[in-house]
């Protein structure tokens, strides 16, 4: 008999027990040739959660993920599970199911099989294995498709059965690399729930390599926003939307202005024709020039013939209006305006321009003497 896949009964939010593992990266290491993949990464993965590894081309979170998963070998660090170094554990030995962006199908096979094939492996009675597979296609969304190749089936239904086949062998650690990408939008979107859904219920241990804010921010409990190799930032999506710890994470997530501003006193930063303190400790630099950053939704543009900047575009985005306007410097600068009001904001309109009240991550301005770290 096969044992259910359900996990004791979910909390009012959906989420199980967690039942995952605790992954642990120590100063891992990896280098091809020249290019440094993984740069001294530490990071741990908390049981039961979904974590995003999230950054761009080249900045380690595949190397991350295919090191975990035993298919690259660190040339330093290590890799615990609950405390157990698996660092050279042959891969098939780790107990992780990964969850690739092509999918990885063996087109010969039925959807039953394909998802039963690691169970056929491992010498599991047919019976079983069959009533495995259709356990696992209904958690899916597919009870009707056990008979299906996978050229019979779209691109998200065989992301499904691949997510299926991943979770067959009950592994402690789900590992998905990209899974999403090459499907179309509404795709996207509808399955990436579902995994958030499978991923609460069951209480496993998540890592989802990402490029898409998006996807990281919506579905993960928390976001480790990677850069060259190094951990950035690690947080839950507000905090590293609302508190981003480097100037590349602020940049990097989300939508960001970078406006020339000049240090005015212990911990104020004069931008724009305001006075806004600090988020943290201001980098010392020679004369006070640094940049301020900041988000679009935190600055408001109204009509103003004797405005300072000039509308450049408006795109409307359902409840906002994105502007584009330039400052008198020439400096670019967005900003989010609720579309009830963003009527006037046509392009050539003079306009008036201020950010709101509240602190701001300032860095040193390029080319600044005696710039610090950002704050």
């Amino acid at each position: 008999m096969v044992t259910p896949t359900t996990s004791p009964a979910p909390a009012a939010d959906g989420r199980a027990p967690a039942t995952g593992a605790l992954v642990e990266f120590r100063g891992l290491r990896r280098a091809f040739g020249p290019t440094v993949a993984l740069d001294g990464l530490d990071l741990t993965v908390r049981p039961g959660e979904l974590l995003a590894l999230l950054g761009p081309s080249g900045c380690g979170k595949t190397t991350a993920l295919r090191v975990l998963a035993g298919f690259e070998h660190p040339d330093a660090g290590e890799v615990l599970v609950d405390g157990e170094d698996i660092t050279r554990v042959p891969a098939n030995r780790r107990d992780a199911g990964m969850v690739f962006q092509s999918y990885s199908l063996f087109p010969h096979l039925s959807a039953r099989d394909n998802v039963a094939f690691g169970l056929r492996v491992r010498k599991v009675a047919a019976a079983e294995r069959r009533e495995r597979a259709a356990e696992l296609l209904d958690l899916v969304g597919l009870p009707d498709h056990g008979d299906r190749f996978p050229h019979q089936m779209s691109g998200g239904q065989q992301q499904r059965v691949a997510l299926a086949r991943a979770l067959a062998l009950r592994p402690r650690v789900l590992l998905l690399d990209e899974p999403l990408s090459a499907l179309d939008a509404k795709v996207r979107l509808s399955l990436r729930e579902e995994i958030r859904r499978l991923q609460l219920s069951l209480g496993i241990t998540t890592i989802f390599v990402t490029h898409d804010q998006e996807e990281a921010l919506s579905m993960a409990d928390r976001v480790a926003v990677l850069s060259a190799g190094r951990l950035e930032q690690c947080a839950s999506p507000a905090a590293l939307y609302e508190r981003p710890a480097t100037a590349f994470v602020a940049e990097f997530v989300g939508t960001m202005n970078r406006l020339p501003g000049t240090l005015a006193g212990p911990g104020l930063v004069r931008v724009a024709g305001a006075l806004l303190p600090v988020d943290g400790e201001a980098p010392a630099v020679a004369g006070g020039a640094v940049d301020v950053l900041i988000r679009p939704e935190n600055i408001t543009a109204a009509p103003d013939p004797e405005g300072p900047a000039t509308v450049v575009s408006a795109s409307f985005l359902g409840s906002v209006t994105r502007v584009l306007l330039d400052l008198p410097d020439g400096t670019a600068v967005k900003a989010d305006v609720p579309s009830r009001d963003a009527g006037g904001l046509g392009p050539g309109v003079r306009a008036a321009v201020a950010p709101a009240d509240r602190p701001v991550l300032v860095v040193p301005a390029p080319g600044a003497s005696g710039a610090g770290q950002a704050a």
